[in-house]
């Protein structure tokens, strides 16, 4: 019997080993389906310099000049590097239909009614970009007004609705070649579906709009339909730098003219100029020398503003134009425990937007006149039980309609028409696309930080999922400049959980969720917490058996760019792949390209010794460590990004291809007609998403 008992066992033990061979060599098998070459050689050029006492040696900054041979070579050897590896992968022509389905859909924009004509974005599923339609009345026929698709042949060029005047009979509208921020402004006599020759929001006599020079900084000017742009008179910011940003909006009443300037991105000082222009008037300040944010639109004969001054959460108040001091100021809303997001005014009413433990509700309240109850008087709230986000409400003061949409990761944005007086609601378009919302549940989770923070995430995945620590996740956030991450639809999210994954949105500080206070606690000197939060939210996720490192894969662009290339520096072994789109990554030297220098307030500047020491901290670009086994990296940029320059990506994705100590594949897709405002047709948004898919399930499963 002990002979026998031994044999046994013996036996066992051997098929387990066979076994577990067997599964270890079918696992390496499927990851090496694709054999990775060794990425090409980028040259290194070695620029010393010494910063506040610091010795940095730059080994790239040569691929700073964007338009040099040698960059123009490095990026099609790379682009070609990148072709080789993706195009090899199998599966794709799967995950290409399954990204098809989500992308090449009908879509429709909110519509923007003038004149009893409504104005607004479509796109049929077979159209690669978004047509400008008009529709007469609520039950008219939709009438095609600008089609870009012949403006360009590779369909980068697109359109915007950037005006419209009061009868609904002319439109201003954008023109935006690639993925640029700079637009050209053109107009069209809607009736005769004609442009006219003006070529820079419109009435039939002229326009006021800001104009940003590189050297002198932002200038209002007042442009006379039918004359000569070289004869536009300036009207207002010769007293201003290129370090501000300015911006003006034309009342819906035509009578006056909003000026706001804001300090720097961040916007911790902002001011508010009004002028009359009914009668030709003087520009006066409302808001000066007050370090605060302040955000203003007219409504009637009363300016609204929204601020964080004496109230971190926000407030509204009350302006008469005819006595704008301080003193005669009205707080008609005061702060509370939700968030004050922002407000519109439609159909003699005011629709506050809040975040209560970033989740979003509308508040309608109800004026009297331009006399308001201290407190407001609060009529509803416009909600919905499922966790998402309700937004974008729209309307006219002197109207009885109003437009709101709502969204979540499992939920087709949805745009609702709302009948202010009869406070009924139904909807107005909705995207249909193939997911079965009720299969999927959003759930919201805390965690806490580094430095005891209780920070939230949103986690979607099927109702059924297992906490086994199986499944690929996918973990995005932004924390920064106060903007606020919460539950919306995408073709990425949408796609991701219906192939079984688990995607996780984070709001970490430097965000908007909490108000300034959770903005501050990530701004500046503080900026390493939302790095700390992002790298805690990852480790719950793998802690609480959604998913284990080698399964984890991070994304974010610009500001959340800056946020994966630290945490990917930072914490390598929590993540099996990353990809970073259109970031910021060179931190000692970012201030001094395109309009970065927008952004001191929030980051600050290497050129300060005592912000130079945490920026140098956290800059990924000076912390990749040589022989780091670091995770699989796509790095996506392009040529007409005019906003984030896209050095940042080059130089980063040099430095990673010739320091890391693993065999898994850096990465770069470099676009020269996209950039960071998008711009890109539906076909090139199918491959890009095709092209995410594809490196993220082929690093993190092995297949697809």
């Amino acid at each position: 019997m002990k002979k026998r008992f031994n044999n046994s066992f013996f036996r066992t033990a051997f098929l387990f080993l066979l076994t577990i061979c067997f599964l270890f060599f079918w696992e390496t098998c499927r990851k090496a389906e694709v054999v990775v070459p060794s990425p090409p050689e980028t040259e290194i050029i070695n620029v010393t310099e010494t910063i506040h006492g610091v010795e940095i040696v730059d080994p790239y900054r040569w691929l700073e000049d964007q338009e040099s041979p040698e960059t123009r070579e490095w990026i099609r050897v790379q682009n070609e590097y990148t072709d080789s590896i993706l195009n090899s992968l199998s599966g794709r022509e799967k995950l290409k239909e399954l990204a098809s389905s989500f992308i090449k859909i009908d879509a429709m924009g909110m519509p923007r009614e003038m004149g009893g004509r409504y104005f607004f974005f479509k796109r049929r599923a077979d159209q690669e970009l978004y047509v400008i339609y008009m529709r007469k009345g609520l039950e008219g026929e939709d009438e095609v007004l600008i089609d870009p698709h012949p403006m360009s042949e590779d369909r980068t060029t697109s359109v915007g609705i950037s005006g419209i005047s009061k009868d609904g009979r002319m439109l201003a509208y954008s023109v935006r070649k690639g993925g640029e921020d700079e637009v050209e402004i053109k107009f069209m006599d809607v009736d005769s579906r004609k442009d006219l020759p003006d070529s820079l929001t419109p009435d039939k006599s002229g326009l006021y709009y800001t104009r940003h020079f590189s050297d002198k900084g932002p200038r209002v000017y007042y442009h006379k339909m039918g004359t000569q742009t070289t004869e536009d008179r300036l009207i207002f910011g010769e007293e201003y730098g290129p370090e501000m940003i300015l911006f003006e909006e034309l009342s819906e009443n035509g009578h006056w003219l909003v000026i706001t300037v804001l300090y720097g991105s961040s916007a911790d000082k902002t001011e508010i100029y009004l002028k009359d222009i009914s009668v030709d008037g003087p520009i006066f300040p409302v808001v000066k020398d007050i370090d605060a944010r302040f955000f203003g639109t007219m409504a009637g004969n009363t300016l609204f503003l929204q601020t964080n001054w004496e109230a971190p959460n926000s407030k509204l108040i009350a302006v008469d134009p005819e006595k704008p001091a301080i003193k005669n100021w009205r707080e008609i809303i005061p702060e509370s425990d939700a968030v004050m997001e922002g407000f519109s005014a439609a159909g003699g009413k005011l629709f506050v937007s809040y975040l209560k433990d970033v989740k979003s509700i509308v508040i309608e309240f109800e004026p009297d006149g331009i006399e308001f109850e201290p407190d407001g008087t609060r009529i509803g709230e416009i909600s919905f039980p499922t966790i998402g986000t309700v937004s974008g409400v729209y309307g006219k003061w002197d109207s009885s309609e109003a437009f709101f949409l709502y969204t979540s990761f499992h939920i087709p944005t949805t745009i609702y028409r709302y009948d202010v007086a009869n406070k009924t609601q139904k909807v107005w378009s909705k995207i249909n696309v193939p997911i079965d919302s009720d299969k999927y549940e959003v759930k919201q989770v805390w965690f806490e930080s580094k430095d005891g923070t209780r920070v939230p995430m949103f986690v979607v995945h099927a109702k059924d999922i297992r906490l086994d620590g199986s499944h690929p996740a996918f973990l995005t956030g932004y924390g920064g400049f106060n903007a606020s991450s919460t539950p919306g639809f995408s073709a990425q999210a949408a796609a991701w959980i219906k192939k079984g994954g688990v995607y996780a949105v984070a709001n970490l500080r430097g965000g908007g969720e909490f108000g300034e206070e959770w903005h501050r606690a990530g701004m500046l000197q503080n900026k390493q917490n939302v790095f700390d939060d992002f790298i805690a939210a990852a480790e719950y996720l793998i802690e609480n058996g959604y998913t284990k490192p080698e399964k984890l894969a991070i994304r974010g662009g610009s500001n959340g760019g800056l946020l994966v290339g630290a945490a990917m520096v930072q914490r390598p072994d929590l993540f099996g792949a990353v990809i970073c789109t259109y970031p910021l990554l060179d931190m000692v030297r970012y201030h001094m390209f395109l309009v970065a220098r927008y952004w001191v307030p929030e980051y600050g500047s290497s050129e300060n010794p005592e912000q130079f020491k945490y920026l140098y901290a956290y800059s990924p670009y000076h912390n990749v460590k040589k022989g780091t086994d670091y995770p699989a990296v796509l790095f996506i940029t392009g040529d007409a990004d005019t906003r984030v320059a896209p050095l940042h990506a080059r130089k980063m994705a040099a430095m990673m291809q010739a320091e890391t100590g693993s065999d898994k594949p850096v990465i770069i897709r470099y676009h020269t007609k996209a950039g960071h405002s998008g711009g890109q047709p539906v076909s090139q948004q199918i491959d890009d998403l095709t092209d995410s898919l594809s490196f993220l399930f082929w690093q993190l499963e092995g297949k697809f």
